[in-house]
């Protein structure tokens, strides 16, 4: 299921969610692709966040904490990683950026992202093994769940022209593709207590976490900015 559009307009070219689109685009194609082998291995040593940085168990060090968690929003594993989250990046956060404003937007994208990492780091290194918590965390996807948590505060009757695969088309409401969304995270990432994937996988508590917090702080971050009628 991909959304494709959506159907609500922004009075201002949304600056920041294209900057953000073409950092991790570049990010992608000259730092880590071009390091292809050993030295893309490096960059996402180097620069993914570790939840055993934690609690410094980690037998390699990395840039640190407080540098990671920043910059393994900006590192992807695969093309199909980075274009998937650059799509939902587009089409839902135009309109969050329209709401907030650009300043208030960075924040909340960057601290949607911390608190969604938080989130993931929080449940691997309470239920997982010492080995999960060696695993490189990286992508922008848990920043941009917070994005899409608060679209769907913001904008629960908007609809999105959604692709469900093979071939079928559909329009639908922004609260019925995001809840979709939502409950999938949830089931999936629940089911992983039983069957964890093994050596990595998807950081489904990172989308939980960033859901959370774009549902939980929108209204805080928006205050005194105008309303949409969507």
């Amino acid at each position: 299921m991909l959304p494709l559009r959506d159907n609500v307009p922004t009075r201002r070219f949304p600056v920041v969610t294209v900057a953000l689109i073409v950092a991790n685009v570049l990010v992608f194609v000259l730092y880590q692709r071009a390091g292809e082998g050993p030295g893309f291995l490096s960059s996402v040593n180097d620069l993914a966040f570790r939840p055993c940085e934690v609690d410094d168990s980690c037998e390699t060090a990395g840039e640190g904490p407080l540098v990671t968690l920043f910059t393994s929003m900006f590192l992807h594993g695969t093309w199909l990683h980075l274009l998937g989250n650059m799509l939902f990046l587009w089409i839902f956060g135009n309109n969050v950026e329209d709401t907030l404003g650009r300043p208030r937007y960075i924040a909340f994208y960057v601290l949607g992202g911390v608190f969604a990492m938080a989130t993931q780091s929080a449940v691997t290194l309470g239920f997982g093994d010492p080995a999960d918590g060696a695993i490189p965390n990286l992508g922008a996807s848990g920043a941009i769940a917070a994005v899409l948590g608060a679209y769907f505060v913001l904008f629960p009757r908007g609809r999105v022209l959604t692709l469900i695969l093979p071939v079928f088309i559909f329009p639908l409401p922004a609260s019925l593709f995001l809840g979709i969304y939502f409950v999938m995270q949830a089931l999936v990432g629940g089911l992983s207590f039983l069957s964890p994937e093994q050596g990595g996988g998807v950081a489904y508590f990172a989308h939980i976490g960033g859901i959370v917090f774009g549902i939980l702080t929108i209204r805080l971050f928006a205050a005194g900015r105008p309303r949409s009628r969507y």
